[in-house]
């Protein structure tokens, strides 16, 4: 049974919509069941749902917040005892509260941090000791351009998801030997509700290519690290930026 043929399971978190839904759907129509997390937006959790389902696979919605640990353990051990395999993680959910930095609150930099770092922590490490057992798997966390280069108003994210690629590159090397993948992708510009208010004239010209991306080229990306098709892939960070970096 080859990679397009054999069912697998995935979870993506953050997926209510954006390039989240993007990447479900994706991994849907690569023949993926898919768990699908969420926060509170349930609405937009029922619409990826409808759209995961309309492949002709599982669709599962979870809500629970990726910065409460007590919430993720219990809940994805639970996961984790009713499959036989978690074939992919993707790490998607990620907040902004963009402010100069000498303006910043404590509180605005507290909440990107958690939930993009202690999200990774409180997501990963219980899927990761299913996949160290299993002897197989793919986790693949939605870093940002940001994480790679200087972004005006954005030290909290940026530094979110610097820290983001630094923990994969570390947990990577870890598991490597053990069957596991772990890969970023860092998105540049993407048409999303984060970019909606945006002066997108002005955007435009810092980007090479000269156009918005869509959630769709990132998730493209995302379900090839997932597939066997990368098999000999990790560690990395791929831009999907438009040759921004």
């Amino acid at each position: 049974m080859n990679d397009e043929t054999k069912k697998r399971v995935a979870i993506v978190t953050g997926a209510s919509k954006g390039i989240g839904r993007a990447i479900c759907v994706e991994l849907a129509a690569r023949n993926h069941d898919v768990i699908i997390n969420y926060r509170s937006d349930h609405k937009g959790a029922q619409e990826t749902l409808a759209m995961v389902e309309s492949h002709g696979v599982r669709g599962r919605l979870e809500c629970f917040d990726i910065t409460d640990a007590p919430a993720c353990q219990a809940i994805l051990e639970k996961i984790a005892g009713e499959y036989e395999t978690l074939d992919a993680l993707v790490n998607n959910a990620g907040i902004t509260a963009d402010a100069l930095f000498v303006m910043m609150s404590k509180k605005s930099w507290d909440r990107v941090i958690r939930t993009s770092l202690d999200g990774f922590y409180n997501v990963t490490k219980p899927v990761l000791e299913k996949m160290v057992r299993q002897k197989s798997g793919s986790i693949v966390s939605i870093a940002s351009v940001s994480g790679l280069m200087a972004n005006r108003g954005q030290s909290n994210y940026s530094a979110a998801k610097a820290g983001l690629i630094g923990a994969s590159r570390s947990v990577a090397a870890e598991v490597a030997r053990l069957g596991v993948r772990v890969n970023v992708v860092a998105p540049g510009m993407i048409d999303t509700e984060m970019l909606a208010k945006a002066p997108l004239h002005d955007i435009k010209k810092i980007i090479p290519m000269g156009r918005i991306g869509r959630p769709e080229e990132v998730a493209k990306v995302v379900a090839f690290l997932c597939s066997e098709d990368a098999s000999y892939i990790s560690g990395q960070v791929i831009g999907v930026n438009g040759g921004m970096v």
